[in-house]
């Protein structure tokens, strides 16, 4: 399991990942998520965070400039033998077990890179205004998981792209798509916060 939390956080106005929600950190739901289905934990941080203590993780290692070298950071610390490589969003606080689960699951029946996805329930136009027709279009989110060997293949060459599945599948990987929710935002705005601290207590 790999949960990237290497971000700035530049439009929430600092490190989001770190921010307090309902007496712990964004990044600790994250963790405790990903350690219900994961042997281990590597956790991807900044730099200057790496001599933190981060309980729940198995590792912790430093960050690249990009989102896919953040990725590789986090790859080159998961052991060899893992079959199964699940990478997470640290500033996605609020998926939940059962999807961590359906994402392996999918995975151990074949799938090269399995993905949450949501229906966009929005009109859809493009930056000069014309339609977008959004019956074929889905929101993907994470926990992402992969088949290893096709993780490790694709990032062996650098690629840079916002989306691991992307690049798996690019390369003729086989992809499956699972139901996302549409309440597991990605904390990216101050009020992304608000929202996630209701939604969580709403669960409890």
């Amino acid at each position: 399991m790999i949960v990237v939390a290497a971000g700035a956080g530049t439009r929430f106005g600092g490190p989001k990942q770190y921010a307090p929600m309902l007496g712990r950190r964004v990044i600790d739901w994250s963790i405790e998520a990903a350690r219900s289905v994961a042997d281990g934990v590597v956790l991807v941080v900044s730099p200057d965070r790496t001599a933190d203590p981060e309980p729940g993780v198995d590792m912790v290692v430093a960050g690249a400039a990009t989102r896919s070298g953040s990725v590789r950071a986090g790859l080159a610390a998961v052991p060899d033998e893992a079959e199964v490589i699940v990478v997470h969003d640290g500033a996605r606080p609020l998926a939940d077990h059962g999807m961590f689960r359906a994402v392996v699951d999918a995975v151990v029946a074949g799938a090269d890179a399995v993905v949450p996805v949501i229906e966009v329930v929005d009109t859809i136009t493009d930056v000069h205004g014309a339609p977008v027709d959004r019956s074929l279009l889905r929101a993907v989110q994470t926990p992402q998981a992969f088949a290893a060997r096709a993780l490790r293949a694709v990032h062996r060459t650098e690629p840079e792209a916002t989306d691991d599945a992307t690049l798996v599948v690019g390369a003729g990987g086989r992809l499956r798509q699972i139901s996302g929710d549409r309440w597991n935002l990605k904390i990216t705005e101050p009020e992304d916060l608000a929202v996630a601290e209701c939604l969580k207590e709403m669960s409890r």
